[in-house]
């Protein structure tokens, strides 16, 4: 019996070996997609583009049309369907809300929010402004045929504030405006419920409250990284962005939720 006991245990064991060896490991991440927020477009993520690629990763940006929610969140989805494998979503301040209803996708093994919204289901971009307001200094001019631009004067304070003044001028004179009804539409399924996610909080942001930053990144228990920066964080500090960005890249399967 001792012997018959030893043999079968012997076999246990070579069973959990085999079933280990047969265990495939989680697939590595090798797809970014960064997603611009709103009056600006995807060539700010150049610095960001510039070190991920450098370290191996493919890199892809959404360029929104910011027409509506739901055509950024297309635009986005155009973008994740043409990736070969597991994929990080980034998002950049209204980028927050479009990654937050196009994460859902398959391809999307984790989130990272840099000086973004993130909305629950049922939730708009403008209710999480409602709970605590923009800064003062940030300031929106709606036009006649319902799309808005960031006020001339207060571009630079309100949104770019760390950046050189050649630039911050460049970034005024090129904004993209954006449909003011995108603040209103509802997302439907907030993806960070389901999905790993990262936060950066830009600690000098003009544009959105600092404190909704960090209020919203608790909620969705997001890993979080405070960078000293202007809500342009991502064009001022990009090293430090990037990093955060490679650190989802390589942990993202280990707390997948």
């Amino acid at each position: 019996m001792i012997r018959r006991a030893a043999r079968l245990s012997t076999i246990a064991a070579f069973a959990a070996l085999s079933g280990a060896a047969q265990a495939k490991p989680p697939e590595p991440v090798r797809n970014i997609v960064l997603v611009h927020g709103a009056f600006a477009d995807g060539s700010g993520w150049r610095g960001v583009y510039d070190r991920l690629t450098a370290k191996g990763y493919k890199v892809s940006i959404v360029q929104n049309p910011l027409t509506s929610l739901a055509d950024d969140v297309a635009a986005t989805r155009r973008v994740l369907a043409r990736q070969d494998g597991p994929t990080i979503l980034v998002g950049h301040s209204y980028g927050g809300t479009v990654i937050t209803e196009a994460g859902n996708d398959p391809k999307v093994a984790g989130l990272v929010y840099v000086a973004a919204f993130a909305p629950d289901a049922g939730e708009s971009t403008g209710d999480q402004l409602a709970a605590i307001p923009a800064p003062p200094g940030f300031v929106i001019e709606p036009q006649s045929d319902g799309f808005g631009f960031i006020n001339l004067a207060e571009f630079k304070a309100g949104f770019a504030a760390d950046i050189n003044d050649a630039d911050a001028a460049f970034m005024r004179d090129s904004q993209v405006p954006i449909a003011m009804s995108a603040f209103g539409e509802k997302v439907t399924r907030a993806a960070w419920r389901a999905k790993p996610s990262w936060f950066v909080v830009a600690t000098e942001d003009g544009a959105i409250d600092p404190k909704l930053l960090r209020k919203t990144a608790n909620r969705i228990g997001a890993e979080t990284v405070e960078i000293k920066g202007s809500h342009v964080v991502f064009l001022s500090r990009p090293e430090a962005v990037a990093n955060v960005i490679d650190k989802a890249a390589k942990t993202a399967a280990a707390k997948a939720k």
